[in-house]
């Protein structure tokens, strides 16, 4: 078959090098387009040494005829962006798969709540799908935009909805506390991100609201058809990239360790980059470092009536650009591990 053609709007941000890398391995896309507004001009591997002998193209600036000859357009941009250039793609049949979050809360005014913007694409909704294929592969498959996840809503959803599912938690005190690596916070200039400003020390943001907070209740609530109480706490660690996410949420049922264990292996038992690992394990963000996998383990401490999930991804992988690549290859029919079948870096 020929090849996916492939447009990158945005492509300087950590975001979009980790999209070319990865499509850089993919046997049946063909990257013919990627756009920066400051960059233009300038040689992708130029950018980033890493890509040289990969490819050849240079930034551009974003032209909507040369991204209407493309099969499908990521978008590693601002949150306002794929909104403004959406409808005119997808009307020339193009796919669009945001990695902002301009698609991901179904409620508008919530959304408008949270990103201080006005969304001039309410007309399109019903052409959206929420990026989790675990959970949402029918949909994907049927899109003509995917709204990539967040990245704790990846790690965090994907570790508790086998609970949810299983109707096994009360839904009003789920609790879940996220720590993820300095590139969630992007690759612009920063003097909280300066390495003398976050090494050796680790704190909490965002604990009076997080975007990322409304997102998950969103589909929490959407998959279990109840009202949902999440208090969520992100946090910032010292190291480049990997994510965490401890889970803690009271259990309704009297489960033992085995029957949760059981719970999780069965809900995940075909997803190839979803590893619930064996009971007493341990996840490390190391374990999932340049990979597309996601790595759990569930527990219920002291035989308690809480349960305790801890859930692993790499924050540009999983938790943003794989899943994207994840997504297309859902879209075309294709393989759905093409181009993600990267073995985790250790050390």
């Amino acid at each position: 078959m020929e090849k996916v053609r492939v447009g990158i709007v945005g492509g300087t941000g950590y975001t979009g090098v980790e999209l070319l890398r990865l499509l850089a391995a993919h046997p049946q896309t063909e990257v013919v387009a990627i756009t920066s507004r400051s960059e233009a001009g300038v040689k992708v591997a130029d950018m980033f040494p890493n890509l040289r002998g990969h490819y050849d193209l240079a930034f551009t600036e974003p032209s909507p005829d040369v991204l209407k000859g493309c099969d499908v357009v990521f978008f590693a941009t601002p949150h306002g962006v794929a909104m403004s250039m959406a409808e005119e793609l997808v009307g020339a049949g193009v796919k669009v798969i945001d990695l902002a979050a301009d698609f991901r809360i179904n409620d508008l005014d919530v959304w408008t709540q949270w990103y201080k913007h006005e969304h001039t694409c309410a007309h399109l909704m019903d052409k959206v799908a929420y990026g989790m294929p675990e959970l949402y592969r029918d949909k994907i498959q049927q899109a003509s935009i995917i709204a990539n996840p967040g990245c704790y809503p990846t790690s965090i959803l994907l570790g508790i909805m086998p609970l949810v599912k299983a109707g096994a938690i009360e839904l009003d005190g789920i609790i879940a506390d996220g720590k993820s690596g300095v590139s969630g916070a992007g690759r612009g200039a920063s003097v909280a991100m300066l390495g003398a400003e976050m090494s050796e020390s680790f704190k909490a943001y965002g604990v009076g609201g997080h975007r990322h907070l409304p997102e998950m209740v969103d589909k929490l609530s959407e998959l279990s058809g109840q009202k949902v109480g999440l208090t969520f706490v992100p946090h910032l660690v010292p190291m480049i990239r990997g994510m965490e996410s401890s889970i803690y949420a009271r259990l309704k049922k009297d489960l033992s360790q085995t029957e949760l264990q059981a719970i999780y292996e069965a809900a995940y038992a075909d997803e190839y980059f979803v590893d619930v690992m064996p009971s007493g394990s341990l996840p490390e963000t190391r374990m999932v470092k340049g990979s597309n996998m996601c790595r759990m383990a569930v527990y219920r401490p002291q035989g308690s009536d809480t349960v305790v999930v801890t859930s692993v991804i790499d924050n540009l992988v999983k938790g943003a650009a794989g899943q994207a690549v994840q997504n297309m290859n859902i879209l075309f029919n294709l393989d759905e591990t093409a181009g993600l079948r990267q073995v985790a870096l250790l050390p």
